[in-house]
């Protein structure tokens, strides 16, 4: 366990977000490369398959994503305040909430994929195909949330690498998986796109058992023993605050995610070229968001152990270093794909291709956007690390879903796609002032996660 309430911030942030950016990096290149067998190998049909099936992991783990958070906010903020027997009572709750949770939404999932599925309209001739790849992964789905909580839990005592290391052993398997259980290999049969999901499930799995012998061999502090398993029992004041804590944190995700599909409903009334050039900027941004959550995990694990210390200087510090860095990294990178221009996504599209020049423009105009989404991510992250989680929530709807649509249709036929791109730093710059505002004036300072003796002493008023 390592205190993050002590030492130099701005080299302690760096150290403890590295490992969170590099864990982010690997799970995109495994999607990736995943996706590569499937479209590949299995065709067209597969692939949409697993595009439809990714729609509704998407929005599962941004559930998982936010109670995950809220998790990490109550075991940080007592770790701060050295209340170790606190931290390891929050763990306890959250260990069985998540398995709990996790099962129901698996036999639920089993159940209603077919439906899901029709209701989403999913192309008939990938429909078998994305109901055998859900079916899988709803299976897999106690452990892809144990895993999340894990990681969420030894992020909140400090320990970033931890996670990173098993995280290559959970990317390395599978990417060596995906291939013999999708084709056959000896005596494993051949699954097809069930295989891949097979893989990842195996994957997540070993490195799960493997990160959680590793703790207790190494005795973490936080790992439950003897007598200490009857906080494996729910409190369920505690399981409240997780769910009213957590659910608002999963819902920005939501938010971002009915934003994209909004967006995408416009770019595809301007033909295949627009199209192709919106999907090759996407595959950038993703990974120009990247330092941006990175930062803001990091951020809000610091902040929260440091709420639980009282140390309100310290917190304020993180905040601004924190925005710092993301607009630092964010910034160079915006720079450096405009001097690249076209060249930047000939990686995802044809030679020769109109939506080339077209992704240049779009970049442009839409990709500094994300130095004001990287201040509102930072600075959100550090308004709930005291249990603020309802303002961020409604600004990020403000901003995606009242601006930045509404904005982009109204002005759709004087300015055409522009009116799209533009749409994107507009509604960003919004956010960033809002997070701002509220940062400065709001009341988040005195918030708290739970009453009782789980509550951190109530910071300063805004």
């Amino acid at each position: 366990m390592r205190s993050l309430t002590e030492g130099s911030i701005s080299r302690g942030l760096v150290q403890f977000a590295l490992p969170i950016l590099y864990a982010n990096i690997l799970q995109s290149l495994n999607a990736s490369v995943n996706s590569i067998w499937v479209g590949r190998y299995l065709g067209e049909a597969a692939l949409t398959a697993t595009s439809n099936a990714n729609v509704v992991m998407f929005l599962l783990i941004g559930i998982a994503f936010g109670v995950a958070m809220a998790a990490t906010i109550l075991v940080a903020q007592r770790i701060g305040a050295n209340d170790i027997p606190g931290a390891r009572h929050a763990v306890g709750t959250s260990a069985s909430f998540f398995a709990g949770v996790s099962v129901v939404m698996a036999i639920a999932g089993l159940t209603l994929s077919p439906a899901i599925l029709v209701a989403m309209q999913t192309p008939p001739q990938s429909l078998s195909l994305a109901i055998a790849y859900m079916r899988v992964i709803f299976c897999a789905l106690p452990s892809l949330y144990m895993y999340a909580f894990v990681m969420a839990v030894l992020r909140a005592a400090g320990d970033s690498r931890t996670p990173f290391y098993f995280m290559m052993l959970s990317v390395g398997l599978d990417i060596s998986l995906n291939p013999v259980f999708i084709f056959g290999l000896g005596p494993v049969p051949r699954l097809g796109i069930a295989g891949s999901a097979l893989a990842t499930f195996i994957a997540q799995t070993i490195s799960l058992v493997a990160m959680v012998r590793h703790l207790y061999r190494r005795r973490h502090l936080l790992c439950l023993r003897g007598e200490e398993l009857k906080l494996l029992r729910i409190d369920w004041s505690l399981a409240g605050v997780l769910l009213r804590k957590g659910l608002p944190m999963g819902g920005t995700i939501s938010v971002m995610s009915v934003s994209g599909l909004l967006m995408i409903s416009l770019v595809n009334r301007f033909g295949v070229d627009t199209a192709a050039a919106y999907g090759a900027a996407l595959q950038i941004w993703n990974y120009i968001q990247m330092p941006a959550f990175a930062v803001g995990q990091a951020v809000s694990a610091m902040a929260a152990q440091n709420v639980g210390a009282g140390k309100w200087d310290r917190v304020n510090r993180v905040a601004t270093i924190g925005v710092t860095y993301g607009i630092a990294i964010t910034g160079t990178v915006i720079i450096v794909l405009e001097l690249l221009g076209a060249p930047a996504f000939s990686p995802f599209l044809p030679a020769g291709s109109p939506a080339l020049a077209i992704a240049a423009h779009l970049n442009h105009i839409a990709t500094p956007s994300y130095t004001f989404f990287a201040i509102a991510m930072i600075l959100f992250a550090t308004v709930r690390s005291t249990g603020a989680v309802m303002l961020p929530l409604a600004i990020m709807t403000v901003s995606l879903l009242l601006v930045r649509f509404p904005l982009a249709d109204a002005l759709l036929s004087r300015y055409r796609a522009d009116a799209i791109w533009w749409s994107f730093p507009i509604s960003s710059a919004l956010a960033a002032c809002l997070g701002a505002l509220y940062y400065n004036f709001g009341g988040w300072r005195t918030a708290r996660m739970v009453s009782g003796n789980l509550a951190s002493e109530a910071g300063p008023g805004a």
